[in-house]
């Protein structure tokens, strides 16, 4: 067994995104078919890779039940028609199930243990809702180790704009709307399109073909936003406006270490340089990504400084400003999410880690004037979590 130090990204689809529950486009679909629809995609586009080299597929899940259950790795790995010699597994960390997918099987990559490796994440939150069939352990109320709400994500988002109230309703709207025109700017200048796999769907107007993400409202002012409900709290400051919708989703991702890159002359898009997770009170859950970034900076040996790219989940627009704040960097910096994110394109839970870096990536091959980049996002239950990449594109030059 050889110690690998370098783990590389080497490539990155996703389903498009649709919108959770009866009139979603996904409402006819099964989740495992979601994520075997965007494996085989992956393969396709990668047919270099033997089927029969890959060392691991992991893929995770949120809800693991019903079609989201039964060790969704070895399910999905059989029906994207992986040989019977591959194994694979399910892992969860809630939000940040794609992510930790990709750190585990990279630290496998890095300890020689895995050549090739498959990871991703898939929800269906449409047909299994967060925390359904759930049954905390009664201590955590009984003793109170979180608040009765703590799992009520929108609630945790408000006590943000409590700790912070200079984070204003008004920056929150203004970066909601910017998150929705940066998104549908994408779409026009075709950026987000080439990595996406069409998705036939079913309804009772008979079949389609999912090509887009179904979340999108490019034509969002601040005006709308701000006669929005607030459905958390009466009189609050969080909205449909500055949260992500309720998504469907699958994403996967080719992982690979340097002696398989050589061999099978893939292209890297990435390369891994640092991860961290860290824990934070339940109950402001949203500031987990501030000390995971903190963690994999100082693993890595860099500053916040050094980053030239930022790709931070956008679960709720106050939990983002928090960590911009946190780290002296404005609202609308043109490094962060230059795309938009999950306000406007979705964020099916435990896919979402995924979808980050296949945006980093394609952001990395514009610019090779940056070296570093990051992925980051809060988790449920008082998580957060961070990827720094490297761009193999680097030109050791900067703008």
């Amino acid at each position: 067994m050889t110690i690998n130090a370098d783990v590389y990204f080497i490539d990155g689809v996703r389903t498009p995104f649709g919108r959770a529950g009866e009139k979603g486009m996904y409402w006819q679909t099964r989740a495992d078919d979601l994520a075997v629809k965007a494996m085989i995609g992956l393969l396709e586009r990668n047919p270099d890779v033997p089927k029969d080299r890959i060392d691991e597929v992991a893929i995770a899940a949120t809800t693991q039940q019903g079609d989201q259950g039964l060790t969704l790795g070895r399910t999905t790995a059989l029906l994207a028609g992986l040989p019977q010699s591959v194994p694979g597994y399910a892992i969860d960390r809630m939000c940040a199930g794609a992510m930790t997918a990709v750190t585990a099987v990279g630290g496998g990559v890095a300890f020689g243990a895995y050549d090739l490796a498959i990871a991703g994440g898939v929800e269906h939150m449409g047909r299994h809702p967060l925390g359904i069939g759930a049954d905390p352990n009664p201590r955590f109320l009984a003793e109170k180790l979180v608040s009765a709400d703590a799992l009520d994500m929108g609630k945790t988002a408000e006590r943000i704009h409590d700790r912070f109230p200079h984070l204003t309703k008004e920056r929150a709207d203004q970066f909601g709307m910017l998150s929705q025109h940066k998104v549908a700017a994408a779409y026009e200048n075709g950026k987000l399109q080439p990595d996406l796999i069409p998705v036939a769907t079913r309804s009772d107007s008979g079949w389609g073909l999912a090509t887009a993400d179904e979340g999108m409202r490019p034509e969002t002012t601040m005006e709308g936003l701000a006669g929005l409900r607030t459905p958390f709290r009466p009189h609050g400051r969080v909205t449909a406006g500055t949260s992500s919708p309720l998504t469907d989703g699958a994403t996967v991702s080719l992982i690979a270490g340097k002696d398989a890159v050589k061999e099978h002359g893939l292209t890297p898009k990435m390369r891994m340089v640092s991860f961290g997770f860290a824990g934070v009170d339940p109950e402001i859950m949203g500031l987990g990504p501030v000390p995971s970034t903190e963690k994999a900076l100082r693993k890595a040996g860099l500053s916040i400084d050094d980053i030239g790219l930022f790709e931070l989940n956008e679960a709720f627009a106050i939990q983002v400003l928090s960590f911009l704040d946190h780290f002296g960097i404005a609202d609308d910096d043109p490094r962060v999410n230059k795309w938009g994110g999950a306000i406007a394109i979705g964020h099916p839970l435990a896919a979402s880690g995924v979808r980050l870096m296949i945006q980093l990536a394609a952001q990395f091959a514009e610019h090779p004037e940056v070296r570093y980049g990051v992925t980051a996002m809060c988790v449920g239950l008082g998580q957060g979590g961070t990827v720094i990449w490297e761009n193999p594109a680097w030109n050791g030059r900067r703008k």
